[in-house]
Order: structure tokens, then C-alpha cells, then sequence
């Protein structure tokens, strides 16, 4: 028994000595010189002056986080709240969600996730893995407060649409009754996913896994590192809008912000309809490979893919606001 004991300790001892060795060695290192591997001209060159306020709401854990309020100029009975990317925040989604509002086809809620926006209480952390779900139900119940009984539809662009799917396979999947996917990330392994999303993302590997190993055994101690840099363009960080740039995430907010490691059980949860929409010029994901990886694990959506269309100008593309609006229009 005792053997067996000591046996036990050492090999704690040494894995715990391994995940120490991978996260001290592979610390973040200042972006020198980078390349604007992502074009944001498309959201940094247009007119923000009719963008509605932020405006508050209280999560669960007492924090108070904003969202913009885009109100349905029409009849039809929906509420569309719109995930922002990675490093960005909710004015991203400006013109196309003053172009769906306009049609009278939803009314448009876009949150700026905690970690994010122009003054968050801890710039690219959150308090622990999951925070991100917990705070968009706690959206939701305060929206379904003032919108009693209308449809609510989880959209999301990269890593906002990557969130949409954790969403979906996490415990408040059901709040959601349809899923809005622009060009979402779907995992770094994830064969629509290009090597470093095209060199925007710049994740420190082995510290990664060594925070994983750590989590694998229950222990969260060290979260707060930061595992991943993003390639901002110098033409944002000089701009007006630099400092609400978020250029690093902690581990917890990176885990936070995807799909689960085994993206394909949150992939087969996703029952409700959902369509996918993306560019063929992007260049972070692979648009292609979207529809024959996706299909292997869900049926319910449907695929569009736009022609001489990248990463960021999917947003902007005037092409996206009447495929959005069709497909809400004809929700079951």
C-alpha cells in the first residue's frame, strides 16, 4: 500500500514538473514589427454616429456589463444578439445590425463580451472558464424581461461565432431558438481553421497545454496567465479606437471563447437552425471546408459562401444583410 502511495506521488510530482516546464517556458513576447495579416479598414473607415449607447444589464456575479440596443423597426418578433470577434468589441457589428433592424426583421442586441470594449474591469481575463456563457444567459433573461416571448436568435462572427457553438453545447444551449454563424472559429485544429488563423492569432502552445494538464486535475490556480497574442493592426492600436483593442486574452478567457476541445459534441448539439455564412477570400478560415466538416455532426443548417469576400469585410459586404433577413424571415 505504501508503494503504491509513493508511487502515486511521484507521478503527481512529475506531471505537475512537466506543466510547470511548458508554461515558464514558452512566456508571451512582444509583437515587434507585425504584419496586418486581417484588414480592419472595413469597420475602422465608416461612420459610427447614428451607433446606438452602451447600456447596462447586471450578471450574475454583480458585475455590470453594456450592450448596444438596435430596436426593430418593424413587426417581426425577434431578438438577434451578435457576438464580436476576437480583440474587438460590439461596434463591429454597426452596419449590419442597423441594416437588419432598419427591415423590420429583429431587433439587434450587441453585448461587448467581459474582457472587451473601451473599459472593461480586467482587459482580456474573465474569473473562470465558461464566465462567457454564464454572462450571455444572464443577457438573455434580462432582454426576455423587457421581450416576453420572443424568438431569440445567438449570432456570431469568428470567435463570437465560436462562442455561439460553445453556447450551444453548453447547460443554456435551449435558451437559444437559432444560430447565426459568420465565419466562426471552430478550433485551432479544425480544418476550416488556417495555421495561426492566418497569422492573427499567436498562441503560446506549450503553455497552453500545460494550463490544460493543470485544469485536467482540477487545478485553475494559474489561469489568469496570458496564452495568446493577436496581430492587431498598428493602423487600429494609432487610430481612435486603439485603446479599446484587446490584444492578449488569459487562459480563461481563450478557453472561454471556443468550442470545447472536443468541438464535435458542441458541433451535434447544435439542433436548432442555424446558417452559416462566410467568405471564400477570408483569411483566417478555410470557407470551404465549413459545410463537409460541420455536416458530420449536425443537419440543421444551411450553408452560404460569398465570392471575393474576406475576414472582416463579410461584415460590411451588402450582400449579408438581405441572407440574414431571408433566413430569419422563414425561421419555422
Amino acid at each position: 500500500m505504501k508503494q503504491v502511495g509513493l508511487f502515486l506521488l511521484i507521478s503527481l510530482v512529475i506531471y505537475v514538473s512537466v506543466t510547470a516546464v511548458l508554461i515558464i517556458t514558452d512566456r508571451p513576447t512582444k509583437i515587434v514589427n507585425a504584419q496586418e495579416p486581417i484588414e480592419f479598414a472595413a469597420l475602422t473607415d465608416i461612420s459610427y454616429d447614428q451607433m446606438p449607447d452602451l447600456q447596462p444589464y447586471t450578471a450574475r456575479d454583480g458585475a455590470e456589463l453594456n450592450y448596444r440596443l438596435y430596436k426593430n423597426s418593424g413587426n417581426t418578433n425577434a431578438i438577434l444578439i451578435l457576438l464580436h470577434g476576437s480583440g474587438w468589441h460590439s461596434m463591429q457589428f454597426a452596419p449590419l445590425a442597423s441594416e437588419l433592424s432598419a427591415a423590420g426583421v429583429a431587433t439587434v442586441v450587441t453585448p461587448d463580451l467581459r474582457g472587451h470594449g473601451f473599459n472593461p474591469a480586467a482587459r482580456g481575463d474573465v474569473a473562470y472558464i465558461g464566465q462567457l456563457e454564464d454572462d450571455l444567459a444572464d443577457l438573455i433573461a434580462h432582454l426576455e424581461a423587457q421581450f416576453s416571448g420572443e424568438p431569440i436568435l445567438i449570432g456570431g462572427h469568428s470567435s463570437g461565432g465560436g462562442l455561439a457553438v460553445r453556447f450551444a453545447g453548453g447547460e443554456h444551449g435551449a435558451l437559444a431558438d437559432g444560430y447565426l454563424l459568420l465565419a466562426p472559429f471552430l478550433k485551432y485544429n479544425a480544418p476550416t481553421t488556417r495555421p495561426n488563423s492566418g497569422g492573427w492569432a499567436r498562441p503560446n502552445s506549450r503553455r497552453i497545454a500545460g494550463l490544460t494538464m493543470l485544469n485536467n486535475v482540477g487545478i485553475h490556480w494559474f489561469d489568469g496567465l496570458t496564452v495568446i497574442q493577436f496581430a492587431m493592426p498598428q493602423s487600429v492600436l494609432a487610430g481612435p479606437l486603439g485603446s479599446s483593442a484587446t490584444t492578449a486574452y488569459s487562459h480563461r478567457l481563450n478557453s472561454s471563447f471556443a468550442p470545447r476541445s472536443r468541438y464535435g459534441r458542441d458541433l451535434t448539439a447544435l439542433t436548432q437552425p442555424f446558417l452559416l455564412v462566410a467568405g471564400l477570400a477570408d483569411e483566417a478560415f478555410i470557407a470551404e471546408q465549413y459545410e463537409p466538416m460541420m455536416s458530420q455532426y449536425t443537419n440543421s443548417g444551411s450553408y452560404v459562401l460569398l465570392p471575393d469576400t474576406g475576414h472582416i469585410d463579410l461584415l460590411t459586404t451588402p450582400e449579408l444583410a438581405p441572407i440574414v433577413t431571408d433566413w430569419i424571415k422563414n425561421l419555422p
